[in-house]
């Protein structure tokens, strides 16, 4: 059951997906060029955010509940308030991956310091986006690049 009709997050996570869309399809020319700078920076292909619920609090999403997979040199669950944009469906559904802070579970963006980076992870969650009152994007440059 959907919170609301269309609204602007919806619209707001569609266009982050097109510009994450445009850099992966590696167009020199591509209108989205210098909103990830591909060229400055390989491997920029994502704009995290932060969502609101209705009441103002910060939508949080859990990874790796009961410790089955691996994360590097740690099986560690772990709490985020952290996302990109994966897959948005007509109705505003849309599969959303989890970004992991470097240093653990952060409960307030401002929590992250000038060094730390977020890392990209395999797992997701589905959300209907109308249920959210707003959208914050963070700088690309939080998203630590694979190489």
């Amino acid at each position: 059951m959907s919170c609301s009709k269309r609204n602007c997050v919806c619209e707001a996570v569609e266009a982050i997906l097109d510009a994450q869309d445009a850099v992966n399809d590696k167009c020199p020319t591509s209108c989205f060029q210098d909103l990830l700078n591909p060229a400055v920076a390989p491997g920029r292909d994502t704009i995290p955010f932060i969502l609101f619920d209705k009441k103002g609090g910060l939508f949080k999403a859990f990874g790796n509940v009961g410790k089955r997979l691996p994360l590097g040199d740690e099986m560690d669950c772990f709490k985020t308030i952290f996302f990109r944009v994966e897959n948005i469906k007509d109705d505003c559904c849309a599969t959303l991956s989890l970004l992991r802070p470097e240093n653990g579970d952060i409960k307030d963006p401002c929590d992250l310091g000038a060094e730390d980076r977020l890392f990209r992870t395999d797992f997701c969650i589905e959300v209907d986006l109308s249920c959210f009152c707003a959208i914050q994007c963070l700088s690309p440059d939080l998203v630590a690049r694979r190489f």
